[in-house]
């Protein structure tokens, strides 16, 4: 089903020709995020996905967009800790056009210094907008303690202070390290031809050449006793974050580690969601989730509790989290989460943006695709003494960490430590 090729200076073509479909949809991943900054670059792998959409050698920063969206398409970009993406989608009739314009916004920015400056009060802006959001601060909170002294317990964003002293040497410096064809994927899944768009890259990048780069920075994990972050701010709800250190993104369980997201918070069926909202209204909103990176993780849950009910509603968490580690997966809970999984993994390969990202991620993560017969088939295999099993290795409460954001007093403060630690 997918094709992969290897072109100019090693750059990775993975796609998937759907040809019913009217639409193609296009990502080209760099292999770099916020993991690989040092406290002096902080921030410029977000900066330079900022900056690459002000115009490159064949395109303004209004062809860029205009362009595209012009036609009816959509274009944006995310930075990850390992990886920064740009993607569009269009009608295939734009197909080549678009692949143009992302391959010389992505190969051959200008990074000019006015450009430069613009972005510059833009990001500023958008750290002090996060820091004033408590929902997302207290994230940046946890991951602090989860990963601290380490680029990935950092704000992606970077700080005031290393984003006020970026420059546009450095940026260009950073671009040409990182964003080397054997360091880029480019996906793509609908209606196009993969011979085609090889064709196109290999004459487009032949004489691209690149710095040499740094590795990231390798994370050693050393937990040993509970880690907690209080940040008092006059606030309607508290803000909670609770997380463990999880697996890598490689790792033999991942599916477990799904599996167990699921039963946990993953959806309105999971028992986190049933206890704590449903049975005792003690949240609007409380979920977990995961993050697997290349060579670490993290499992948590998030929840936005009334101030007066923060206790109960913490030490309620803390009590299904025990109740799943050490007592049982019944067969029919097993069973609706499994589904859950391969059905919403079914349902988002069906779309051609969410199948190029799928490809994408999985090229620039490990190389490799992971084909929908190859999932279904690990996580049928699993049994809930798999899922038990993974919760007793991740949900050690010697590793546990506990952010909050709110108007917390000081009695409330205690009380937590003192649940936590």
């Amino acid at each position: 089903m997918y094709k992969k090729s290897l072109i100019a200076n090693d750059l990775r073509v993975i796609s998937n020709e759907l040809k019913g479909r009217e639409s193609v949809a296009i990502g080209i991943w760099a292999g770099v995020g916020g993991r690989f900054e040092d406290a002096s670059t902080k921030g410029a792998a977000h900066f330079l996905e900022h900056i690459l959409f002000r115009g490159s050698l064949k395109y303004s920063c209004n062809d860029i967009k205009g362009s595209i969206e012009g036609v009816g398409g959509t274009l944006n970009a995310f930075t990850g800790e390992e990886q920064t993406c740009y993607y569009a989608k269009v009608p295939t009739k734009h197909f080549q056009s678009t692949l143009d314009i992302l391959s010389d916004m992505v190969f051959f920015p200008l990074i000019q210094k006015n450009d430069l400056e613009r972005e510059r009060s833009i990001i500023l802006e958008e750290i002090k907008m996060y820091k004033d959001l408590p929902q997302y601060y207290v994230l940046e909170l946890l991951d602090g303690l989860v990963w601290p002294d380490h680029p990935l317990g950092q704000s992606l964003a970077g700080t005031v202070d290393t984003v006020g002293t970026m420059t546009q040497a450095g940026l260009r410096k950073f671009h040409r390290q990182y964003y080397a064809p054997d360091n880029v994927v480019v996906s793509i899944c609908g209606n196009f031809v993969h011979d085609e768009a090889v064709e196109f890259l290999s004459d487009k990048l032949g004489n691209f050449r690149a710095l040499e780069r740094p590795e990231a920075l390798a994370f050693k994990a050393a937990q040993t006793k509970p880690r907690v972050k209080f940040h008092r701010k006059q606030t309607e709800q508290m803000h909670v974050a609770l997380g463990f250190p999880s697996l890598c993104a490689d790792h033999q369980d991942i599916y477990a580690l799904a599996i167990l997201n699921i039963i946990l918070g993953g959806n309105m069926s999971s028992r986190l969601f049933d206890e704590v909202r449903e049975k005792r209204g003690l949240a609007y909103s409380i979920y977990s989730s995961t993050k697997s990176y290349d060579d670490t993780g993290l499992f948590m849950v998030k929840a936005g509790v009334d101030n007066k009910k923060l206790i109960e509603a913490v030490e309620l968490v803390i009590k299904v989290l025990r109740q799943l580690k050490r007592g049982s997966i019944k067969e029919k809970e097993f069973v609706r989460a499994r589904e859950y999984f391969l059905g919403q993994f079914v349902l988002g390969l069906e779309d051609t943006m969410e199948h190029m990202m799928w490809i994408g991620e999985s090229m620039i993560e490990r190389d490799r695709i992971r084909t929908l017969g190859e999932v279904v088939y690990r996580v049928n295999a699993l049994t809930p003494d798999d899922i038990q099993r993974v919760a007793g290795d991740i949900l050690k409460e010697r590793r546990m960490n506990l952010a909050v954001v709110g108007a917390l007093k000081e009695d409330q403060e205690a009380l937590l430590r003192s649940l936590v630690e």
